[in-house]
């Protein structure tokens, strides 16, 4: 969703809030959005993404994205073989809104999805995180425009599909000869630097048969 970081807000885990944080109303990005109705301070669990947990086939054969005039699922990747439907047994996550700018994130933990603020949020302010929905190759102006963006961020991409990845450039040769080096130096080690153990990022957004880029991602 926007460049999400992998670390969890916290290392702890916090109980969700007695009383749901925010309210439904009509939103200028998109339907109904949710907005504060109190203070949020940054890294507060907000609320659980829940809905019927349905197999990615079952999730191909329920939506076709193809048909649609304008993309609108509420479907959400736990993992490779698992995704949240929210259209059915979901609760008023699925009516937090895309934006390019968020004040929201959501975090996979323990196979379950939890929205997170990513910053403080003030009383009336509409929660957004970033979407994020998986990328093919071979997406261009047509699929953009079936994942319209209207969220009217500053730096709004256009579309609610993650951004493009950025090709690395490529090291140039350097045209300087080194000087003369020992017979010691020239000795290639034949032992490999071991991998660096780091924190996995959990990108959880997997395109179906036939439904390409149709489902949010989270961070774990």
């Amino acid at each position: 969703m926007p460049a999400p970081s992998p670390k969890k807000p916290t290392s702890r885990k916090p109980s969700l809030p007695a009383v749901q944080p925010f309210e439904l109303r009509p939103s200028s990005i998109q339907g109904r959005g949710a907005f504060a109705t109190r203070s949020i301070k940054k890294g507060e669990r907000i609320i659980e993404y829940l809905g019927e947990r349905i197999s990615q086939e079952e999730a191909d054969e329920r939506y076709d994205d193809s048909a649609m005039a304008r993309h609108h699922t509420f479907l959400f990747s736990v993992d490779d073989d698992t995704v949240i439907d929210a259209a059915r047994e979901g609760n008023d996550a699925r009516f937090i809104n895309h934006s390019c700018a968020p004040n929201c994130q959501a975090f996979l933990e323990d196979e379950r999805i939890y929205i997170y603020a990513l910053r403080d949020i003030a009383v009336g302010e509409e929660l957004s995180y970033d979407y994020g929905y998986e990328r093919t190759e071979d997406m261009g102006p047509e699929e953009e425009a079936l994942y319209v963006c209207r969220c009217g961020a500053p730096n709004c991409r256009g579309t609610i599909l993650a951004p493009l990845k950025k090709e690395e450039p490529k090291k140039k040769a350097s045209a300087k000869k080194s000087s003369k080096k020992t017979s010691s130096s020239k000795k290639k080690s034949s032992k490999k630097a071991p991998s660096k153990a780091g924190s996995k990022r959990a990108s959880t957004a997997r395109s179906g048969r036939g439904g390409k880029g149709r489902t949010r991602s989270a961070r774990g």
